[in-house]
């Protein structure tokens, strides 16, 4: 089974309502996307694309590689189906993987049982046709197969990813409620900016918003920051493969002159956070930090940016009253000291939201963890809007 040269289905999983971003990173990659659904897309291709795709993909948590799909309707059906797969041309007999699953239907009551029937399968068939047997666990450090079984139609995977690709691995201090890396880069993605024009980002938190649109204006790809994957565990991996695509991402790396990202916060805490959490993305010395309340934050004039607030907003963080004093002053700040430039909003509470007082010109729909969340867009004209136009 020669899976770095033969294309079989993939699929990329995201968080909810990031498809549509990793969609696109997808094509600009030069893959043909087959199918798009909430949390994920399908396309074709070989274990050596998963490569490429899991060292430059920011919006991705998994990249799969499918070896079979087949009807099940027990625990048994699923190992005898299992047992049928050359496992030992996939994993090494010495070596070490784990398993990862969802499963959906009535004759498995946790996931960890299905888990283990998988398990027992692969170690099964490798000591009937090697007389050895590889080591297991729950750290997705080696090889890692992945079961999507529902009703009576079941799939299993080569997870290629292993540790997921959401988490870009430059985070070393998180702060408080930080945002997933992979949805502060799908918000990005979302708006108007250029990466050229000023990106402004007050309240910044730990920086996660910065610090990705420093790394997606000078097109720095998560692979950078990371050197493990699970394909690099897969029989037949040749270091060779991910070298060449490895140094394919310091060579896109590009100088953005006069880039100004600025990133402000009231909390020292949170800027010293933030600055940490820069370096270790390498790119400490493309943003300027300032503590000042977000209202004193230095806004360019005449340099059509943007500028995107990540608020609290009454579910983790602040008391909803209290806030709702907030999101008043951001409405005047940008109304005030951001004309010309596009405004962003993400919230998880609509009502604190109309407190704004802008009229949003478009609204995108994201998930934070189980909060149903949008990326509200202000249209901040430099002059009137008749004159704009």
């Amino acid at each position: 089974m020669q899976v770095f040269t033969t294309p079989s289905r993939i699929i990329i999983t995201c968080h909810k309502w990031l498809s549509p971003a990793l969609q696109t990173e997808v094509a600009e990659l030069g893959f043909t996307v087959t199918r798009s659904f909430q949390t994920g897309v399908e396309l074709q291709g070989t274990v050596q694309d998963c490569i490429r795709l899991n060292l430059n993909l920011r919006c991705a948590s998994q990249v799969m590689y499918s070896l079979k799909t087949f009807t099940c309707n027990s625990p048994d059906e699923l190992y005898d189906n299992l047992l049928t797969l050359h496992w030992e041309k996939l994993i090494d007999p010495d070596g070490y993987f784990s398993v990862t699953s969802n499963v959906y239907h009535t004759s498995i009551q946790t996931n960890l049982f299905a888990n283990l029937r998988v398990k027992d399968a692969i170690v099964d068939r490798m000591r009937n046709e090697t007389g050895k047997r590889p080591s297991t666990g729950s750290e997705q450090s080696g090889a890692v197969v992945y079961l999507f079984w529902k009703h009576e139609e079941a799939e299993i995977f080569l997870d290629t990813s292993g540790e997921t690709l959401a988490k870009h691995g430059y985070r070393k201090l998180p702060g408080k409620a930080p945002m997933l890396e992979a949805l502060a880069a799908a918000t990005i993605l979302s708006t108007k900016w250029n990466r050229q024009s000023p990106f402004i980002n007050p309240m910044c938190g730990s920086g996660t918003l910065a610090i990705e649109a420093a790394l997606i204006a000078t097109n720095r790809r998560p692979g950078l920051l990371r050197s493990n994957y699970a394909f690099m565990h897969i029989t037949g991996y040749e270091e060779a493969m991910y070298t060449q695509e490895r140094l394919r991402l310091d060579e896109q790396v590009k100088e953005v002159p006069d880039l100004l990202i600025i990133a402000t916060d009231r909390s020292d805490q949170a800027i010293g956070i933030s600055k940490t959490n820069a370096a270790a993305a390498g790119v400490e010395k493309l943003l300027q930090f300032a503590v000042c309340d977000f209202e004193k934050t230095n806004v360019p004039e005449h340099a059509n940016g943007i500028v995107m607030f990540n608020p609290e907003y009454g579910e983790r963080l602040g008391d909803e009253i209290e806030l709702n004093a907030t999101y008043a002053q951001i409405g005047d700040f940008l109304k005030n000291k951001c004309k010309g430039y596009t405004g962003y909003v993400f919230t998880g509470n609509l009502d604190l939201a109309k407190k704004v007082r802008l009229k949003p010109s478009r609204r995108i729909e994201f998930f934070n963890a189980t909060i149903d969340c949008r990326l509200l867009e202000y249209e901040m004209y430099g002059g009137t809007k008749r004159e704009d136009k």
